[in-house]
C-alpha cells in the first residue's frame, strides 16, 4: 500500500478533515453519472453532451448534462452555439448559478444546465443535424462533435 495512503488512513484516524476528503470514495455522484437520463448526442476529448426534453407551462426545456475533466462554475449561466452546416443557433442558459459535481471515483464533473428552445431547434439536435456543439462558460469553451 501506498506510503501517502497509510499517513491520509493515520491522519484521518486523528480526525484530520482533509485527510478524510482524500480518502472519501464519491459513490452517490458516480452513480448519477452511470444513471443519465436522455441522450448522448456529442462526444469530444474534452467529454460527453447528453440531452432530454421536457415541455412545462407552453415553455419547451433542453436539459443538458456535460460530463467533462474540467470543473465548471460560474454565476453569469452558460451559452451553447449550435454548429450547422448552413448556420449557428446560439442559445443561453435559463439559470445563472452552475456548479459541477465531482465524482473521485472517475476523475469526472458533471454539470447539470437548462436552456429554453424552440421545436426547431429540438428538431436539429434529436436528428442530429449540427456538425457540432459549442458551450461556453466563462472563458472556457467545450467543443463536442455530433455523435453517430
Amino acid at each position: 500500500m501506498n506510503i501517502f495512503r497509510k499517513k491520509d488512513e493515520l491522519l484521518a484516524a486523528l480526525g484530520n478533515i482533509r485527510a478524510m476528503e482524500r480518502l472519501h470514495v464519491d459513490t452517490f455522484t458516480e452513480e448519477k453519472i452511470k444513471n443519465i437520463s436522455g441522450l448522448k448526442v456529442a462526444a469530444s476529448r474534452d467529454g460527453q453532451f447528453w440531452v432530454s426534453f421536457q415541455e412545462l407551462n407552453g415553455y419547451l426545456f433542453m436539459n443538458t448534462t456535460v460530463l467533462s475533466r474540467v470543473d465548471l462554475k460560474t454565476l453569469k449561466g452558460s451559452k451553447i452555439t449550435i454548429l450547422t452546416k448552413d448556420y449557428e443557433i446560439e442559445i443561453k442558459s435559463d439559470e445563472k448559478e452552475i456548479e459541477s459535481d465531482f465524482s473521485n471515483v472517475s476523475n469526472t464533473y458533471m454539470t447539470k444546465v437548462s436552456f429554453v428552445i424552440e421545436s426547431k431547434e429540438r428538431d436539429i439536435i434529436e436528428n442530429r443535424n449540427f456538425e457540432e456543439i459549442e458551450y461556453q462558460l466563462k472563458k472556457k469553451t467545450l467543443r463536442f462533435l455530433m455523435r453517430t
